[in-house]
Formats: structure tokens, C-alpha cells, sequence
């Protein structure tokens, strides 16, 4: 897998979220800053345990726009998202299965699935910092707030 580099134009994208709404990444270049959470599968125990994790810290959801991505269909998104109170969007990257995840180097085509990967986007559209963990391995949320600090990002 080869991940896009640090200082790079994020590779754009068009899905759906848990909802059926489109969401393009290029949508918030110049407004907002984001953070692109790709996990293995909804439901599972890492999964949910990250998710409830980043939906029970407010401040740190506001400071950017939070897109959570599997490679799950959407109708699965939005049970799991009522199911956890979960209020970011969760994004479809089901068809053409993993396509997304696959751009930013992340799919593991042995699993069918995202691997844990995490990119900060700065309102230009430049990747400014990125993190990979272990499927089994869960991402610590104070990572995400440090990289956004960094860009200036709003974390009251």
C-alpha cells in the first residue's frame, strides 16, 4: 500500500453518507478542515470503541469535519449510526467496493476491507498528516486534536 504523502492534494472523491446524501471532499476545500477516519467494519468491538470515542468529544468535532469511511453499504451506515448516536457522517465506500480507501492506500484487498487509516486535510486540500494503525490496534483521539492544533484548528 502506498499512502499518499504528507504535504500532497488529497486524492478527491464522491460518495454517500449514512443518510444517502452525497458528500465530495473537495466541498469543504476553503471552508473547513477534515479529518478522514477509514475503519475496518461497523459493528465490530475496535470500530465502535474508536467511533463512540471521537462522538463523546464534542470540541474535537467541531474543530474540522469528521468523515468516517468503510467499506460498508450505506443502509448498514445508517443502522450502525442510530444504533452508537453516532452524529458525523459515515461514508459508503462500498461500489465500486473500496475505491476510496484504495486512493489513499488503505484497503486491504485480502479483507475487503479499510484498513486504519487516518488523514488531517487542511482547507486547501493538502494532506498534512496521516496515521496508519494495526486492525486490531485503536487510534487514540488526542493524535487527531495535536494535528489539528497544528493547522490552527478551533479546539475549545
Amino acid at each position: 500500500m502506498t499512502l499518499p504523502a504528507a504535504g500532497s492534494r488529497a486524492p478527491d472523491f464522491q460518495t454517500q453518507n449514512q443518510y444517502g446524501e452525497p458528500v465530495r471532499l473537495s466541498d469543504y476545500a476553503g471552508h473547513r478542515d477534515v479529518v478522514l477516519v477509514f475503519y475496518p467494519y461497523a459493528f465490530s468491538q475496535v470500530c465502535t470503541s474508536e467511533l463512540t470515542a471521537l462522538r463523546d468529544r464534542p470540541a474535537l468535532l467541531e474543530a474540522a469535519e469528521f468523515l468516517a469511511i468503510s467499506c460498508d453499504p450505506m443502509f448498514t451506515l445508517r443502522a450502525y449510526a442510530d444504533a452508537q448516536h453516532l452524529g458525523l457522517n459515515l461514508l459508503t465506500d462500498f461500489w465500486p467496493h473500496g475505491a476510496i480507501a484504495s486512493s489513499y492506500g488503505v484497503f486491504d484487498p485480502d479483507r475487503g476491507c479499510a484498513v486504519r487509516g487516518t488523514f488531517v486535510v487542511d482547507r486547501a486540500g493538502i494532506i498534512r498528516w496521516s496515521v496508519v494503525n494495526p486492525l486490531p490496534e485503536p487510534r487514540n483521539p488526542d493524535n487527531y486534536a495535536e494535528a489539528l492544533a497544528k493547522l490552527g484548528s478551533d479546539l475549545r
